[in-house]
């Protein structure tokens, strides 16, 4: 079953592209400027996924955990680290 990653807030998307950039980027990885989607095809060849463009469905949920996890999971750690440093700064 395909799932839809619907963002509650869309006009957020473009803030949340650089910040997958920005984290990714610190994580070692090729950012190549707005587009963060392509990193998702690197992090898949380290973990030895093939990723194709487009439909996916023949992945497993562990391949896809495997690939993004890594980058949602860096991601929530620096939405964390922001709200702490905001919270500090009160």
């Amino acid at each position: 079953m395909a799932r839809n990653n619907k963002i509650l807030v869309p006009a957020a998307r473009k803030e949340l592209d650089v910040l997958k950039g920005r984290v990714m980027k610190a994580k070692g990885y090729k950012v190549n400027g707005a587009d963060t989607n392509a990193v998702k095809y690197e992090v898949a060849s380290e973990q030895g996924i093939t990723l194709n463009k487009g439909y996916n469905g023949q992945l497993t949920s562990e391949q896809a955990g495997k690939i993004g996890g890594p980058i949602g999971g860096n991601m929530v750690k620096e939405m964390v680290k922001m709200a702490q440093d905001s919270m500090r700064q009160k």
